[in-house]
This record gives structure tokens, sequence and C-alpha cells, in this order.
């Protein structure tokens, strides 16, 4: 598989051909994907970052894509898992986007909604028409927020004389949310929260526009300016008890949902090597000093081999975790695994290609600073590398060095 680089045509990043696994439907699919992003994503993103602006404009034109998680439509793992890598190449912040409402706020609208709540809210939120936060991370709680949570939430009976405006049962929210993305402009999020009378972790469905829910966007970022983060508090908020998740007891519940948006995480490690390559290669090729192209020289060689090769190694990991998905067999070591080690990766391949592309690697204008940035953020969420090897060293050795 080739691609035009502006000289002649050369191989992929995808150098040993993982995308022929996709069945000739998907690969249909994700060329169109590459086809919106060309025209949609990829001249404006650098803007759009530089700017920290969310372009809302651009919802209904990705939605029509209808690629609202992937494997909820019966498309493979592996295909999923390519549509974040692809959008990730493009553009980091909009794949954080889609991975954040798609594969979080949506995908837990399947896997936890009552009928009720997906009647009213999957259709709306899986064509873009609303948009959907995850908040879970509080301002003091990171890797710790599943035993250190601080929200609070307390229900209150009917017969107690505060009933919501059915004349039932509520829940009152109280405590503070902090790196929340789409938090400043979302319709809806998902809202963990520790209930007062038994200690168990709760999660609800809070319409962002109820009173006292105020948001705030995170301003001065170095990463994923193009997301809007936010810190959010919750005063006394009154969430009815048809909105809270009722198959939730604990944290522990949300394991198949964490495990799922950290694979999509890792799978933008990969396309943020695909990113990288792209951009280094092409330079070499086009670049020119000391009379003759940079790819010329032997060590500019040697670095893209290098990017090359991590951004393959990394997707073959990511391939079988695709299959293990197809089985429902990743367990969370294993995707810990996989995480710890892309992300890793992925930072050696935008650290080279930062290099290569010498003084223009630190100006957006030629796209490597801004994949080299958005990396560090990948880095960190969804489970920091430390985190995420600290599980791994768990499971092999059986003991643990976390608590």
């Amino acid at each position: 598989m080739t691609q035009a680089t502006g000289v002649e045509a050369l191989p992929t990043a995808d150098f040993f051909d993982y995308e022929s696994m996709l069945s000739v439907a998907e690969q249909r699919k994700l060329h169109e994907l590459r086809d919106f992003l060309a025209a949609e994503i990829a001249p404006y993103a650098g803007e759009w970052w530089n700017r920290a602006e969310f372009p809302a404009h651009i919802l209904p034109k990705l939605a029509a894509l209808e690629l609202s998680t992937p494997a909820q439509r019966g498309y493979s793992h592996l295909f999923a898992g390519l549509v974040i890598a692809e959008i990730t190449r493009v553009d980091t912040s909009i794949a954080t986007f889609f991975l954040v409402h798609h594969d979080l706020f949506v995908e837990a609208l399947y896997e936890f909604g009552s009928d009720d709540q997906r009647g009213r809210l999957l259709d709306d939120a899986s064509n873009l028409r609303t948009t959907g936060a995850f908040a879970l991370t509080e301002p003091e709680h990171g890797s710790d927020v599943a035993g250190g949570m601080e929200t609070r939430a307390r229900r209150i009976s009917s017969h107690g004389g505060a009933a919501d405006d059915d004349g039932g049962d509520c829940w009152v929210l109280n405590g503070a949310k902090r790196w929340i993305g789409n938090g400043t402009f979302c319709d809806y999020m998902l809202v963990w929260a520790r209930d007062e009378a038994d200690g168990a972790v709760r999660g609800f469905i809070v319409d962002a526009s109820l009173p006292g829910v105020t948001r705030s966007r995170i301003e001065n970022k170095i990463a994923l300016r193009t997301v809007q983060n936010a810190d959010i508090v919750f005063d006394g908020v009154r969430v009815r008890e048809a909105d809270r998740f009722a198959t939730i007891s604990g944290f522990e519940d949300t394991n198949k949902l964490l495990r799922g948006s950290r694979i999509m995480v890792a799978w933008q490690a990969v396309g943020q090597q695909l990113a990288a390559f792209d951009v280094a290669r092409q330079y070499a090729v086009e670049r020119r000093q000391f009379g003759r192209p940079l790819a010329k020289f032997q060590l500019i060689q040697q670095q893209l081999v290098s990017m090359l090769g991590n951004a393959v190694a990394s997707m073959g990991m990511m391939v079988r975790i695709a299959q293990l998905q197809d089985r429902d067999a990743a367990d969370m070591a294993q995707v810990a695994l996989a995480k710890s080690y892309t992300s890793a990766r992925m930072r050696e391949t935008v650290a080279m290609g930062r290099s290569l592309l010498g003084g223009n690697g630190i100006v957006t204008d030629f796209r490597m600073a801004k994949i080299f940035a958005d990396a560090e953020a990948i880095y960190t969420y969804e489970g920091s590398y430390e985190i995420n090897t600290l599980i791994v060293g768990r499971a092999v050795t059986g003991v643990s060095a976390i608590v």
C-alpha cells in the first residue's frame, strides 16, 4: 500500500499492511473517513489548536459518517481502533473529542443505560445532536480516584418532602471534577460520585444545564488545545433517580467501559506515531540541506526507520488486542501493557520526529510541534505510563506496588 508524499509514491507507515485484515466494507469505510479528514479537518486543525477553539460546526458532518461506537454497529474491534488511529493521525484533539463522547458517554448508555435512558438519549447522542462528557477525575484525585473519590451523592426520598419534578426520589450531588473533556459545552455528562449512605461509587447522567453546575475552561494547556477541558463544580445539584445508572453499584462495574477507553487511547498512541512518521518522512524527502535532500543522510534514514519500527510494533500489539476483544478476552493487565508500551514508543517516535525537523519542529506551521505536544497528554491520560506499568507488574508478580 502506498501514499503520495509530494515527491513519489512511497510505502505508508502501515508497513506490514495490517489494514488489509479489515473486511472490504471496512476498508471502504476507512477510506471514506480519510477523505473526510483530509477535506474537513487537516487544513484547519493547526489554527483550531493555536486558538484553542473547538470546531462545533463540523459535528453534523462527523455524525454523517455513522461511526459512533463502531463495534455497536457491527464493525470489528480492529476497525474501531483504526478509526481512532486515523482521526488521531490528522488531529489528536478531534480524536479525543470522538473518544470521550462516543467511547465513554455513548458506550456507557449502551452498557449501563436502562431502556428509558437509551430511549431518551441514545439516538441524539449517537448522531451528535447532543454531546456528552465523562466526569471522573477530580482536582485532588487522578490515578487514585477509585478509592479517593470525594464527590458525594445523597439520596432524598419523596417522603421526606424533597422530591424531584416528577414527584419521585432524587439525588443531590456535591463536589468537583477536573480535566473533563468536552466539559465546557457538553449537554450531558456521566458523573461518578460516592454514595453517602454506603460509600459505593455510583454513576449519574447529569444535564449540564441543571442549577448548581458550574463549568470553567482550563486555560494555558500545551497539549490538546482544541479539546475543551473543564473544571466542574456541583453544588447541591439535584438529579432524578431515573437518571442514575441503576446497574452500577461500585467502581468495579465500570471496568469494561474503562478498559475499552484505555484501548482506544493506546490506538491514539499508534495514530500519533503514524502522524509523526508521515510528517518527518515527507520533510526529509522534500527538505534540502548541503545541496541534497535530508533523506540522503544516513542518520536521517536511521531516525525514520526507528520511528517506523516503533509505529509498526505498536500497531501489531494493538491488532492482537483487537483480536482478544473480538473474543471478549482482553483483560486489564494486557490492556495496561498495551497502553504503557505504545505510549512509551510514541514518546520516542515524536521526539525523533521533532529533532528531524530541527528548528521547524518547534512551530505548529510544520505540524510536528503540535504532534509532539499532544503526545504528552496521551502519555498521561487513561492511566499514566507509570500506573499502567504497575498494573502489569502486579499481574506478573502477584504483588501490588500501588497500595
